[in-house]
């Protein structure tokens, strides 16, 4: 038998209270969004699995679908937006997409269609790369922030991205053309003569 040990976190309550405040209850009553532990977040995922026994050893492959964790790094929380399950399409369109062939067995790669909607993800909690710790007050104003987002338009959205990414090219090319003033002699190397 194969056991697998994981660290497993719950939500604070006040972090989910806060969560669902900022962000509103689903149709099924649901909060629209919820902090998720990474090594708690279970995803489905088919196809052909191999398992093995302590000494590595090969003990069966299989054809099936499984829940393994959805999101990395496994050591953070990540923030999640609930989906509607039409944003999914119709069922059979699902299966259609998602079936995978596995030798002659098929398989639902992403697992049964969410008929009640699925949580997605939207941000992973860390700072360069490292823990950022739960805090109900910060995931508050994220996801306050996520929603005022959702609010602009995506052409206002689109412009602001092509002007932040038009001043850092002109940033970069006044610093490149700095250092390489800087690296030249004065006046070009040219001579400084004074005509009368």
């Amino acid at each position: 038998m194969i056991q697998v040990i994981r660290e497993a976190k719950q939500t604070p309550p006040d972090v989910a209270d806060r969560l669902a405040r900022a962000g509103g209850l689903n149709l099924y009553g649901q909060p629209n969004y919820r902090a998720v532990w990474g090594w708690s977040r279970l995803g489905w995922i088919g196809g052909k699995w191999t398992d093995r026994d302590a000494r590595g050893d090969v003990i069966r492959e299989v054809v099936e679908v499984r829940r393994v964790p959805k999101y990395e790094p496994f050591d953070r929380w990540h923030i999640e937006k609930w989906i509607p399950p039409e944003m999914y399409g119709h069922p059979a369109r699902w299966r259609e997409l998602t079936a995978e062939l596995e030798g002659v067995q098929l398989c639902e790669a992403l697992g049964p269609y969410p008929s009640e909607g699925e949580y997605e993800h939207c941000v992973t909690l860390e700072a360069g790369g490292e823990f950022v710790p739960l805090d109900a007050a910060s995931v508050e104003t994220l996801v306050r922030m996520i929603e005022f987002s959702r609010l602009i338009p995506s052409s206002a959205s689109l412009a602001a991205i092509r002007q932040r990414e038009d001043k850092a090219g002109t940033d970069y090319e006044n610093w490149a053309y700095d250092v390489l003033d800087d690296g030249m002699p004065a006046m070009h190397g040219l001579p400084f003569v004074t005509v009368t």
